[in-house]
């Protein structure tokens, strides 16, 4: 199966308000104001995609929806960044996926390489890069660095960390929707 923009929108309308884990913005908002900070810093149409569609995985885990605590407080890495890669293999190319997939290693390599970063984050990021491995060693900061998507993931993380803020007005979803269409595979 692959998600189609009408699918991804009723994703966005049935589980998008949903808390982001910790945060004082639910998942759609988070969602659209990564995608407004990306649109902002002026990434092409495909980094502004995976900025909206990042955390996509959240949306899809059925448990998260009726969870009374973030799944790290839990204990939980839900790995959500691999959840909704094969559902948008057929959809959108390795611009879109690649970022998505890296964004949670781009976390870990930032906080090995920038001794400021790790100060913006969240506590509930905070306890999922934990349970994520921590941040990178050196030998692992270097392969990370050396992938050819590492820099868009590392962009994505930065606007990801930054997208929390409470009351913050974005364009709505269909400008992101008319976004992500001009970057689709072409399915037929």
């Amino acid at each position: 199966m692959t998600l189609d923009l009408a699918e991804i929108a009723r994703l966005f309308a049935e589980r998008g308000g949903v808390a982001y884990a910790g945060e004082p913005v639910s998942q759609a908002e988070h969602a659209l104001q990564c995608a407004w900070l990306a649109e902002q810093a002026e990434a092409g149409d495909a980094l502004v995609t995976a900025a909206l569609l990042h955390d996509l995985g959240h949306m899809l885990i059925t448990e998260h929806q009726t969870l009374e605590r973030s799944p790290t407080e839990l204990g939980i890495d839900d790995r959500h960044q691999y959840i909704a890669l094969p559902l948008l293999r057929g959809a959108f190319g390795l611009e879109v996926r690649e970022p998505i997939r890296l964004h949670v290693d781009a976390k870990r390599y930032l906080c090995a390489t920038r001794p400021d970063y790790f100060a913006r984050l969240s506590p509930d990021s905070v306890r999922s890069l934990q349970l994520q491995g921590g941040p990178m060693n050196d030998a692992a900061a270097r392969r990370f660095a050396d992938h050819p998507w590492s820099g868009d993931a590392i962009r994505l993380r930065l606007w990801d960390e930054e997208a929390k803020v409470d009351g913050l007005k974005t364009p709505p979803l269909s400008h992101f929707l008319a976004t992500a269409a001009r970057v689709m595979l072409n399915t037929w």
